[in-house]
């Protein structure tokens, strides 16, 4: 196979409580990107957007993924790769583990899928360093795996993917850039026990509710002690869009990975699309731009549209 053309869904990383070991994949939106093979050791990058991304592959997340796969390979093949972006960079829905994840897919794809889904999500790995100074996997494993996984670990790499419901996914991304490496370092480096102790029950209780698909429990532990509180500050109408929302019937939600985009599940879409309302009502009234999406859970994941 020498041309591939890939779909690459955006995705929701710790799901309030899971700091960076939660994730979630959503059906829209999604980045494509295409693929071709040549025979010479090297990552051609073509953007087809208007985010002007870096098109050196050693500062692209998805160039730096191309060439640890080159690495690994250790002969003549290359890549070219065209990146056309409808997650915007810094959105906090996954838009640098879109690139990654679509990397790894496309050009395992291309090489006759000798890699396995671990080495794909390691090689991945490689993306979301460029973009935030680690290696993490909440973004990369659903984007990959599709639905909500769990990674319990990054060394040894274990990944365990949890039955999801079918809820509806609502998310606003205020037209404003939090960096996840900024959103990072603004976190506090000690936690109180009873804190952790608290944020713990809220993980198992989030995760026993996907498996038992307890709507109301899903919705109790969506509660996040240590990191919402901190990275809450970066988000203008935060506090108001939470509490409005469950208003308005959403089970709950909260930061969508590093922000500034803001998630809510619900248990139908007329009750997505009323959290929907809300969120607009709010940033109409702060006079912040922004971008809605009414979605579902993406049990896919990063999808092979075509090929020859």
């Amino acid at each position: 196979m020498k041309n591939v053309k890939v779909k690459c869904p955006g995705t929701v990383a710790n799901l309030v409580c899971g700091f960076d070991i939660l994730g979630m994949a959503l059906h829209e939106p999604n980045d494509i990107m295409r693929f071709k093979l040549l025979d010479e050791p090297k990552v051609v990058i073509i953007n087809k957007d208007e985010f002007n991304l870096p098109t050196e592959p050693e500062k692209n997340v998805a160039g730096v993924v191309l060439l640890s796969i080159m690495e690994k390979l250790g002969d003549n093949t290359g890549f070219e790769v065209e990146i056309e972006k409808h997650i915007k960079p810094g959105s906090g829905i996954g838009s640098s583990a879109a690139s990654a994840a679509g990397a790894a897919v496309g050009a395992n794809h291309l090489l006759g899928n000798i890699f396995s889904n671990d080495e794909i999500v390691q090689f991945a790995m490689n993306g979301e360093k460029l973009a935030s100074g680690v290696k993490h996997a909440d973004n990369i494993a659903p984007c990959i795996l599709g639905g909500v996984t769990l990674i319990r670990s990054i060394h040894p790499l274990d990944i365990i993917p949890i039955p999801s419901p079918d809820l509806y996914v609502t998310v606003v991304h205020p037209q404003i850039e939090v960096r996840t490496a900024d959103a990072r370092q603004i976190l506090r480096k000690q936690v109180l026990l009873k804190d952790a102790i608290r944020q713990w029950g809220n993980i198992a209780g989030l995760v026993t509710g996907f498996l038992k698909n307890d709507h109301d429990l899903i919705g109790r532990s969506l509660e996040d002690v240590i990191i919402e509180p901190v990275r809450s500050i970066l988000i203008p109408g935060f506090n108001e869009i939470k509490s409005k929302c469950k208003e308005a019937g959403a089970l709950g939600g909260g930061i969508s990975g590093s922000g500034p985009s803001v998630f809510m599940l619900s248990k139908n879409e007329a009750t997505a699309k009323a959290t929907e309302q809300v969120m607009k009502d709010v940033y109409d009234r702060l006079g912040i731009e922004y971008n809605t999406y009414v979605t579902t859970i993406n049990k896919k994941g990063v999808e092979i549209v075509s090929g020859e």
